[in-house]
């Protein structure tokens, strides 16, 4: 299962992302927004990164206009590491080194498909499990 939400400013590109993912089948969860109505980015950021936290999701997509907000608020939430990125090699760097649970996004900072390359790589590449990424990563959930 894979989360995903964002604020009105990345609802285009959540909704590509989404249709995406699920012709690729995977089990999708929208968490809103559901519309272009102007509305707060942090509460869709949270409900993605809880359903990744509570176990409900395994990985989670978060998207706003620039990615930065909904990636901090994301970030809040006990054992969530939210990575911002926007190419496909901070993708793979963040989940091979951080174990980069939510990728967020900026719908209006890079294109659909640069965006479905990254959401790719994200979701393909797994944690290396080094000792000292392990050891970095324990240090970040204390």
């Amino acid at each position: 299962m894979i989360a995903i939400g964002s604020d009105h400013g990345g609802f285009e590109m959540k909704e590509a992302v989404k249709d995406y993912l699920v012709k690729k089948g995977y089990e999708v969860n929208d968490c809103g927004t559901y519309s272009m109505d102007s509305c707060d980015y942090p509460q869709f950021g949270k409900a993605v990164a809880k359903m990744v936290a509570d176990k409900k999701a395994e990985k989670g997509i978060v998207i706003c206009t620039t990615g930065i907000g909904i990636s901090m608020a994301a970030n809040k939430v006990k054992g969530v590491r939210c990575a911002l990125c926007s190419e496909p090699l901070g993708a793979k760097m963040t989940r091979l080194h951080n174990d980069a649970n939510v990728l967020a996004m900026g719908g209006k900072m890079i294109g659909i498909n640069l965006a479905y390359e990254i959401v790719d790589t994200f979701l393909n590449t797994p944690f290396s499990a080094e000792e000292k990424h392990s050891r970095r990563i324990a240090q970040i959930e204390e």
